[in-house]
């Protein structure tokens, strides 16, 4: 059993503060970014696909603008509509949490279709692109959801438990990490397998990243308390279980497509 005692400050200069939730995404980012350009200089090399990889730069804009927007306004649509509405100002405080990933998916999803209309690329060759280094930010995203001691597991006797003070002094289940190792380390694992082989067809790594992440969203989510503020659909799902059954959808008729 563990007692978190973690800050999510790490640096407190008094009138500025950092904190691991950004710390978080930037990383995510970069590591993405340098990845992405691996991928693709392999793709352009073994003439997979004719692209000048010095506008990929160009996407990495709009990417960091989709996530934060997307990411935002998803949160404050599928989970907190009503507190914001009488609370607009906090609508802009990002640094205290309050993202969705399907959110920011949605976002994702919406400026790379418009970037890639621009360059009259496939869309599904950079969605594809950022699939497979997307776990690594969701990794870091649930490592600073640890820190921060949000999205917290369900009360457990099992032997790796947490006790989350500000929440309460009943151990519970770490979901956060059990998230950082599913959707982080497992699905990189699964989509970084398949970066570099010549044979894969565009499409096939976003369908699985759908799919995959899905599936163990879903999984994981029977170990996490569900918003406070939601609870239970109909007293049976959670938000993130339904939004992550339509990605299993999504992502189960883009393959369909792609085979056809």
């Amino acid at each position: 059993m563990y007692i978190h005692n973690l800050n999510p400050v790490l640096i407190n200069f008094s009138f500025f503060e950092i904190r691991w939730y950004s710390l978080a995404y930037i990383f995510g980012i970069l590591i993405g970014w340098w990845l992405a350009k691996k991928i693709i200089d392999f793709k352009i090399r073994n003439k997979i696909i004719f692209f000048d990889i010095n506008f990929f730069d160009d996407l990495i804009s709009y990417i960091i603008i989709s996530i934060i927007l997307g990411g935002r306004i998803g949160y404050i649509i599928f989970y907190n509509f009503s507190y914001y509405f009488n609370n607009p100002i906090n609508i802009f405080k990002i640094w205290e949490g309050g993202m969705s990933f399907h959110g920011a998916l949605l976002g994702v999803i919406i400026g790379t279709y418009f970037f890639s209309k621009k360059l009259n690329v496939n869309t599904f060759f950079f969605l594809d692109t950022i699939a497979i280094v997307a776990p690594i930010g969701i990794f870091f995203g649930r490592i600073a959801n640890f820190i921060n001691g949000e999205l917290y597991g369900k009360p457990s006797s099992f032997l790796l438990t947490v006790i989350f003070p500000k929440i309460d002094m009943v151990p519970r289940h770490p979901s956060q990490l059990y998230e950082a190792f599913l959707e982080g380390i497992v699905l990189f694992s699964i989509l970084i397998s398949l970066a570099f082989k010549k044979n894969i067809r565009i499409g096939v790594c976003s369908s699985l990243f759908m799919i995959l992440y899905g599936f163990f969203r879903i999984l994981a989510e029977q170990f996490r308390e569900p918003d406070i503020q939601i609870g239970y659909l109909f007293d049976l799902f959670s938000v993130g279980s339904v939004l992550s059954f339509a990605m299993i959808l999504s992502g189960v008729f883009i393959i369909v497509k792609i085979k056809k």
